[in-house]
C-alpha cells in the first residue's frame, strides 16, 4: 500500500476517535459525521427487514436516535459499525411486532385469467414496496457474505424475506448478506450462537422455496447492459405505442404481472395480454416513460395522459424480471410517491 494511503486511513481512524469522543460529550455534528458513511448501507438493512422506503426511513431515523441517546453505552469491544447493526437491527425488529409482515398480490390469492375492470386498491394491506437502486451502498457487504447487495434487495428476495419471523430474518440478513459471524450475531440480538444457528438453517430452509435458484443479477450479467436496456426499451415503448403485437413478443408464456395495491394479477400470456388490451393499451389514452432501475434489476417510471398532448401523470414504478432476453414478471407499484421517491418528476407536462 503507498504510504500516502496508510497517512490517509491514519487521519481518517483519528478523525472518527475524536468525533466519537466529541459526539459522546454532546456534539450532533460529530456523530453525524460517524454514521454518515455508513446511512446508505443502514437504510439497506433497514429495507431489507422491513420491506418498505418509507418503512426504512422510519427505523433508520429511529435507530440513530436510540444510538445517539445511548452513545455511552458504546463501549468500543466491537466496531461502531457492528453496533449500529445491533441498534438498527433491534429498531427493525420492534417495527415487525408492531406491523406485521408486507404482502405482494401473490400473497392474497389465485391469479384471474381474465382482466379485471376498474378493480379498487385494497388500502388496509400493508404492501412491499420498491427500492431505488441510486440508494444502493457500494460495493460488497464483507467477504463472508453469501449474497450481493443487489442479490439481496431483489423482489423476489425481499418478499421471500416477508414470510420469515423477525428473528430468521435478522439471523439471516446479518449472517447471509452482511457477513456477521453467528457468535457476533448472538451478541447483536442477545441471544445464544445455537438459536442465531437455528434461525438461520430454518430461514436458509424457507428462503430456498420462494427465491429462484438463478437470481437477477446472474441473468443480468449474462444479457449485458446493452441487451437488457433493449429488451426494457422495446416493452416501454410497445406500452407507449399501444402495439399488442410487439408487447407479447417480449414475454415469457409463463410472465406473471402483479400492480400493488390492486390485488388482482395475472399469469400466463394470455390473462397479461388480455389486461393488457383491456386496460393499458385500450383504457389508458397515452403514455410516457423514462428508463429507471428499482431492487437491483430494470424498471420504469411509466406516466399516463388524457391525449398526447395533455400533461402526463405518474402511474408507477414498473420493476421486469427477465429470463433470457423475454420478461418473465411485471411488478408495477402503483401510486405518484413511488415515482417521487426515486427522485423523478411526477408530471411530465
Amino acid at each position: 500500500m503507498a504510504e500516502s494511503s496508510l497517512v490517509g486511513e491514519e487521519i481518517s481512524a483519528g478523525s472518527a476517535t475524536g468525533d466519537l469522543a466529541r459526539a459522546r460529550a454532546g456534539d450532533d455534528a460529530a456523530f453525524t459525521r460517524l454514521v454518515a458513511p455508513l446511512r446508505r448501507e443502514l437504510h439497506a438493512h433497514c429495507y431489507r427487514m422491513l420491506g418498505a422506503t418509507h418503512d426504512a426511513d422510519d427505523a433508520l431515523q429511529e435507530a440513530l436516535l436510540r444510538a445517539w441517546r445511548g452513545l455511552d453505552r458504546f463501549e468500543g469491544r466491537s466496531s461502531l459499525r457492528a453496533w449500529l447493526y445491533t441498534v438498527a437491527t433491534r429498531t427493525c425488529l420492534d417495527a415487525v411486532d408492531r406491523r406485521g409482515r408486507r404482502a405482494m398480490p401473490i400473497d392474497l390469492g389465485p391469479a384471474s385469467d381474465h382482466a379485471v375492470i376498474d378493480a379498487t386498491p385494497l388500502t388496509e394491506v400493508a404492501w412491499l414496496g420498491p427500492y431505488p437502486d441510486a440508494g444502493l451502498p457500494a460495493g460488497p457487504a464483507g467477504p463472508a457474505a453469501r449474497y450481493e447487495q443487489r442479490e439481496a434487495v431483489e423482489l423476489a428476495f425481499v418478499a421471500a424475506m416477508q414470510h420469515l419471523s423477525g428473528n430468521q430474518r435478522a439471523a439471516l440478513l446479518l449472517f447471509d448478506v452482511l457477513g456477521f459471524s453467528a457468535a457476533e450475531i448472538a451478541t447483536m440480538m442477545d441471544t445464544s450462537t445455537t438459536s442465531v444457528n437455528s434461525a438461520l438453517a430454518r430461514a436458509r430452509r424457507l428462503l430456498a422455496e420462494r427465491v429462484p435458484a438463478r437470481s437477477q443479477q446472474q441473468t443480468l450479467r449474462k444479457l449485458g447492459d446493452a441487451r437488457v436496456r433493449q429488451t426494457v426499451t422495446a416493452f416501454a415503448t410497445a406500452l407507449e405505442r399501444g402495439d399488442a403485437d410487439a408487447l407479447v413478443a417480449l414475454l415469457t408464456e409463463d410472465v406473471a404481472w402483479s400492480m400493488p395495491p390492486l390485488a388482482q394479477w395475472y399469469r400466463g400470456r394470455a390473462a397479461v395480454m388480455d389486461f393488457a388490451v383491456e386496460v393499458p393499451l385500450t383504457r389508458c389514452p397515452s403514455w410516457r416513460y423514462h428508463l429507471t432501475s428499482a431492487n437491483g434489476q430494470p424498471a420504469v417510471a411509466f406516466y399516463v395522459g388524457a391525449s398526447r398532448s395533455d400533461p402526463h401523470l405518474a402511474w408507477s414504478i414498473t420493476v421486469l424480471t427477465l429470463r433470457d432476453e423475454l420478461v418473465e414478471g411485471l411488478t408495477s407499484f402503483l401510486g405518484a410517491e413511488h415515482v417521487r421517491r426515486f427522485g423523478l418528476q411526477t408530471k411530465w407536462a
